[in-house]
């Protein structure tokens, strides 16, 4: 029978043919835990009698929803962290190193093929890796450290088939934001959005983990792009051995949905609060004054999100109303904007740059909390009510380069009508 993408990687996992809606036991590949869940992942390890991690080269603990540690308690959290890694002999990754979701792929532990899990509901962003990434509990989480295993309900799959080319000031936040708009909060609930088509060729690896860092804004288990001519470039330069195959779509493969998407007809889109679904083309949003930007996060604090910025900003300053924070996804990333001169365009311009990590995104990470009634305009993944710790301000979800272009004008602004 033909398979999507996800059925045949998790048959893979299985070790027979699995077909959409079966309950199947799972191998995995890695295991993902960051200092934001409560409780934590090897709390409920020792409480199920854990005496060793099934593999302990296949757990990961990373440390970035509180990279600056802002009190006692986020420094205990740590603490803890670290006895685990030490008594496991697993990896911890520290604080100021960055967002997990950065670095897991950064450090070549992700391939084509791989089934990853992670105590972060943006564990699908692992797919434009050609991965089945997805986000669990910490006791799923936990009960994998002990199994090497998973039990999961193989996902139905939505075909989401590119077209053409983006127009200028047009990114793959926009394609996301646009499909977002279209399937809504739970119009992908436990399915796998499954990307293809030519139009693939002009997004880069970083604008595909964009596009399936926020796939769970739909509901959806995962997503997953192609291991295309792309992405196994972006793997040889990384030096990462290709001990891999990757994950194809059969030909007749049944979806439960396909949808065609021409890119030249997407618009500069924005997400409106306090709902990530609220989604309109930008122009509807133009001219609305706003005191705070922010530009980072898992969905766009990349390398080339933080040089779109510095482009739009190189040799001016942002407006005097608006305060501006920008956060590199890691230390990586913000070693190499140093050495391109990009954190220097930015401070000039008057950004206020944050410690890599989660700093930015969730008001836990105690960086850029707007005061009452303010408007911030983000290039994060989620503008629910408090989600920047203030419930009495009201948060906008745009691209990089609209977050930029607004911060230097003082209001959300149209990246196609003004030239940079």
């Amino acid at each position: 029978m033909p398979q999507t993408m996800v059925e045949k990687l998790i048959s893979k996992k299985v070790g027979r043919n699995v077909k959409s809606g079966e309950l199947v036991v799972a191998s995995v590949d890695l295991l993902v835990s960051h200092d934001g869940n409560r409780p934590q992942a090897p709390d409920i390890f020792k409480e199920l009698g854990g005496e060793r991690v099934f593999d302990h080269k296949k757990v990961k603990l990373v440390i970035d929803h509180a990279p600056n540690v802002p009190n006692q308690a986020a420094a205990s959290i740590h603490q803890l962290m670290r006895q685990f890694a030490n008594e496991q002999e697993v990896e911890l990754i520290g604080p100021g190193e960055g967002i997990c979701h950065q670095i897991i792929p950064e450090r070549g532990y992700v391939k084509p093929g791989d089934l990853v899990l992670g105590t972060d509901s943006h564990t699908c962003t692992y797919g434009a890796y050609n991965v089945f990434g997805t986000g669990v509990g910490s006791s799923d989480l936990a009960a994998a450290m002990l199994t090497g295993k998973l039990w999961l309900k193989v996902p139905k799959s939505i075909k989401i088939e590119l077209k053409g080319l983006l127009n200028r000031g047009v990114s793959p936040k926009d394609i996301v934001l646009y499909i977002v708009k279209l399937l809504r909060a739970d119009g992908a609930t436990y399915k796998a959005l499954e990307f293809s088509g030519e139009g693939l060729a002009s997004i880069s690896v970083d604008g595909r983990m964009t596009m399936s860092n926020m796939a769970i804004e739909m509901g959806a288990k995962t997503a997953i792009f192609p291991c295309d001519e792309k992405l196994e470039k972006w793997l040889q330069e990384r030096n990462i051995e290709k001990d891999f195959v990757g994950i194809t779509a059969d030909e007749n493969a049944v979806y439960e949905r396909e949808i065609l998407i021409e890119l030249g007809m997407i618009e500069p889109q924005i997400s409106l609060p306090s709902t990530v679904d609220n989604v309109k083309d930008l122009r509807e949003a133009e001219g609305i004054t706003i005191n705070q930007a922010v530009i980072g996060t898992c969905t766009n604090g990349r390398l080339e999100d933080l040089r779109e910025a510095a482009i739009i900003l190189d040799g001016k300053k942002i407006n005097p109303n608006v305060r501006l924070f920008v956060t590199p996804a890691s230390r990586e990333v913000y070693v190499k904007a140093l050495e391109e001169g990009i954190i220097t365009t930015l401070i000039k311009a008057g950004a206020i740059i944050g410690v890599p990590g989660c700093s930015g995104c969730s008001g836990g990470a105690h960086f850029a909390i707007p005061s009452d009634g303010e408007v911030v305009i983000t290039s994060a993944n989620r503008n629910f009510t408090g989600r920047l710790g203030n419930p009495k301000a009201n948060i906008y979800l745009a691209s990089p380069a609209t977050v930029a272009m607004s911060a230097l004008q003082g209001k959300i602004t149209n990246t196609k009508k003004v030239v940079y």
